[in-house]
């Protein structure tokens, strides 16, 4: 399975925001993004010109590929099922990403960052609904259970995730019970639900032309 292997830091400083890739190294004084908000490069702090127009919004759709992760070709598809969908489609595109079952356990604290998230979901941690789920952008549905494997509680990443969680309130149409580390999917997300610094307006706006 293709997927990025470089250094994350890059993607925040190339976007000129913080995508929280790294967990708890993005809220502190040890970002790169503190010291260096530019883009990478030998050129890097050159680069100064405005951004608009198409540029504006190819920006927002690499900052929503990069934070959950995903591919071109993966991100196109899940813009194409929003637009077929009854909706709002920047909503609807929103939707998805965050249904991801590799975010879904980022956000009930199985681990501090979604690329976390998705390592504890490929060596086959997580379980949906008492069944092992191993692929990262498997759809959860309003009902479902996500539970951490008995076996792999007691990791360090997990623990790490739920200490980290702890101390950022789990999103409102999740559940979790930090002391089984199981989660509950208690409705679909809403866009008002969705705390991220992404305007997807610009994405359609993109895909559309």
């Amino acid at each position: 399975m293709a997927r990025y292997t470089g250094a994350v830091c890059r993607l925040c400083r190339r976007e000129g925001a913080k995508l929280f890739l790294k967990g708890t190294k993005c809220a502190s004084d040890r970002c790169p993004l503190e010291k260096r908000n530019f883009p990478p490069g030998q050129h890097g702090k050159d680069r100064k010109a405005k951004i608009v127009g198409y540029g504006l919004q190819l920006h927002e759709k690499q900052k929503a590929k990069r934070m959950y992760f995903t591919l071109e070709g993966q991100f196109r598809e899940y813009y194409e099922k929003a637009n077929r969908a009854a909706g709002v489609t920047g909503e609807l595109l929103i939707q998805q990403l965050e249904r991801r079952l590799d975010n879904v356990a980022y956000r009930l604290g199985f681990a501090i960052s979604r690329r976390q998230a998705r390592q504890v979901v490929r060596h086959g941690h997580v379980t949906v609904n008492g069944r092992k789920v191993n692929i990262p952008s498997y759809q959860v549905n309003a009902g479902d259970e996500i539970a951490i494997r008995e076996s792999a509680k007691k990791l360090l990443i997990v623990e790490q995730g739920a200490q980290y969680a702890a101390q950022n309130p789990v999103p409102t149409w999740l559940e979790m019970n930090f002391e089984t580390l199981t989660g509950r999917v208690l409705s679909l997300p809403k866009r008002k639900d969705i705390n991220l610094p992404i305007n997807e307006q610009l994405i359609v706006e993109l895909y559309s032309k």
